[in-house]
C-alpha cells in the first residue's frame, strides 16, 4: 500500500474518528467534554507522532 498525503489524512481522521465516536457511543464522558477535550487532545497526540513516524521512516530510509 502506497502512503500518499491524500491516503494518510483518510486514515488519520477515520482513527480519530473511530476514537472519538466511540467515546459518546459507550457515554462514559458528556459530549461537550469529549468534543471540548479529548477531540482537540487526540488531534494533537495523533499530528505530533504522524509527524515523529515520518521523520522515523525518513532516518530508515536512508540507513
Amino acid at each position: 500500500m502506497k502512503f500518499d498525503a491524500k491516503t494518510t489524512v483518510g486514515i488519520f481522521v477515520v482513527i480519530v474518528a473511530v476514537g472519538v465516536l466511540g467515546l459518546l457511543a459507550m457515554g462514559v464522558m458528556e459530549t461537550g467534554t469529549v468534543l471540548m477535550m479529548v477531540l482537540p487532545a487526540l488531534v494533537v497526540f495523533g499530528l505530533l507522532f504522524l509527524f515523529l513516524g515520518v521523520k522515523h521512516g525518513e532516518y530508515r530510509a536512508v540507513r
